[in-house]
């Protein structure tokens, strides 16, 4: 169903405010972790800060998306800006690939040179209070996305997420280092399993975006859902040559329908009219239908 101008107007004022607490969360855990690692001789706890540096770049972009995605359709977008979101999506993924690939990189580099330090007692709290805080971010940025459906913001969610699952190698780590300074070596491993964590995570948000920018259309359960809708509107006889594309969370079908060839082109209308309505008002998630018109034979 079609959103509201006043409907989209209370989402995008949700989004930007979760965005924005979760942007400046992000800025003071960034700041904490990678003073706290290099105070603490922790390189585990500097990697899980750029983590948290690198949410808020996903943060901003977010918040620039949520001013273009929103819009209208003007001459230059007939199909209106909702693929912006998508390629929001996509920018959090790289993004996130980047980091992480990183990361991997300076524990390498750390294994390579074998200068192993023990960290202080003080890294753990940093990575402790990163797990809490950031799994309560990504509770509340995923309850946002899922009402609105946005596919951006469930990938920051999910960012806010890993940025929690990240941390836990990293108490782990120097928790054993602090009980065994043999085991010093962990602190990064656990950098680069922070990497791998990412990296897995931009994977995760970026296949849908680039299944969507490549037109995939929905599932076959979801086609015989449209195909059930147009076919109980009083006067269809028939319906054929059914696609479907998606704008960033929402569906756009384009099908054919048939109606008694006896019938003016008035009433062929009015019944073309009903089938869209329906479909609007009972399809999940549909956003815009375009209906071709065409006489029955049996």
């Amino acid at each position: 169903m079609k959103k509201t101008i006043d409907e989209l107007a209370i989402e995008n004022r949700d989004i930007k405010n979760v965005t924005i607490a979760g942007m400046v969360i992000n800025v003071f855990l960034t700041i904490l972790k990678i003073f706290i690692g290099m105070v603490s001789n922790s390189q585990s706890v500097v990697a899980d800060g750029v983590h948290s540096l690198s949410d808020c770049s996903t943060d901003i972009a977010v918040l620039v998306g949520l001013k273009y995605w929103n819009e209208p359709p003007d001459e230059c977008h007939p199909y209106g800006h909702r693929r912006i979101e998508t390629l929001v999506a996509v920018l959090i993924g790289a993004v996130l690939s980047l980091a992480g690939l990183g990361l991997c990189y300076q524990a390498v580099e750390k294994f390579r040179t074998g200068n192993y330090v023990v960290p202080l007692k003080i890294a753990l709290w940093a990575a402790v209070i990163s797990i809490i805080v950031k799994e309560f971010l990504y509770h509340v940025t995923i309850k946002v996305a899922e009402r609105v459906k946005s596919p951006a913001m469930k990938a920051n969610a999910w960012h806010h997420r890993t940025d929690s699952f990240s941390s836990i190698p990293v108490a782990l780590a120097v928790i054993f280092a602090l009980y065994n300074p043999k085991w010093a070596i962990l602190d990064p491993l656990a950098a680069f399993v922070v990497g791998l964590f990412i990296i897995q995570a931009a994977f995760t948000i970026v296949k849908p975006a680039l299944k969507e920018l490549a037109d995939q259309g929905a599932t076959q359960q979801e086609l015989e859902q449209i195909k059930r809708i147009v076919l109980d509107v009083e006067g269809v006889r028939s319906i054929h040559a059914v696609r479907t594309r998606f704008l960033g969370p929402g569906l756009q079908v384009d099908l054919h329908l048939q109606v008694d060839g006896s019938l003016s082109v008035a009433e062929g209308h009015e019944i073309a009219g009903h089938a869209k309505r329906h479909l609007l008002e009972e399809g999940s998630g549909i956003v815009d239908v375009l209906v071709h018109l065409e006489p029955y034979a049996d």
